[in-house]
């Protein structure tokens, strides 16, 4: 099985995909798949089943994020009508970022719309999010996993070796994209490691971030033990494109 890239998009939170379309097309030179967010970090976003259909129809293949925060179960079952009406059959399912404006629903968990998507259709492949640490057994029915965000390749290897699924699992990987960035990103998850000397040279060149990023790509395909990458390229994807069309042939 070759090494698979699946890069992220930034979706849209205005009814216009011109930029959605502009992500697809560069990234489609290095990407297997492209994963849509849904009203990520907490922001009203267009649909991800919407944006996967767009990403079909360019030719590429998306799989549609769902969040069990902002959707109880009649709407969960209308977005799945939606979806294999589009021809959307891949899916992360994710508990959701805490939301900017209204409540979190409690109608549906992670592991329900699990459930749920398997009757509905057996033709439908659905992933869940892990965290680096011990996997819960349910998660691993799930057809793939996306592994947490990690800046060490030492640390991904090691939650890899200590927890062995079956399915595919790949690695997250996100560029910096500025010191602010990085702060951000350290008070939103607190667990998550961001090295000092990284972020010092994200600091002073922001050409860093996408280096080393794209570092950490090849190093984790060449360690064998990961299906693929998880890219979160942020507003660089012009230039992680650049990095590795030549790197990944």
């Amino acid at each position: 099985m070759p090494f698979e890239l699946i890069c992220e998009i930034e979706p849209p939170t205005k009814p216009d995909l011109k930029h959605v379309r502009h992500q697809i097309g560069t990234m489609s030179k290095i990407a297997h798949g492209f994963l849509i967010p849904d009203n990520h970090i907490g922001r009203a976003t267009v649909s991800s089943v919407a944006v996967a259909h767009e990403v079909e129809a360019m030719g590429g293949r998306g799989i549609a994020c769902l969040n069990s925060r902002d959707r109880n179960l009649l709407g969960f079952r209308r977005d799945l009508l939606t979806a294999a009406a589009y021809g959307v059959d891949q899916f992360l399912f994710v508990y959701g970022d805490k939301p900017t404006s209204g409540n979190r629903t409690s109608d549906l968990t992670v592991r329900s719309m699990i459930e749920e998507a398997r009757s509905f259709s057996p033709d439908f492949r659905v992933g869940a999010a892990a965290g680096l640490r011990p996997l819960p057994a349910w998660k691993r029915t799930a057809d793939f996993l996306f592994s947490q965000v990690s800046f060490s390749v030492e640390e991904q290897l090691r939650w890899r070796e200590e927890h062995p699924v079956e399915v595919p699992v790949y690695a997250g990987v996100m560029v910096l994209a500025s010191e602010r960035h990085a702060r951000t990103l350290a008070a939103a998850i607190p667990d998550i490691a961001l090295p000092e000397q990284l972020v010092e040279a994200v600091a002073a060149d922001r050409m860093a971030g996408v280096e080393a990023a794209c570092e950490q790509v090849l190093a984790l395909r060449d360690t064998g033990a990961f299906a693929g990458v998880h890219l979160v390229p942020v507003a660089r994807y012009r230039d992680v494109e650049s990095r590795l069309a030549a790197a990944l042939r």
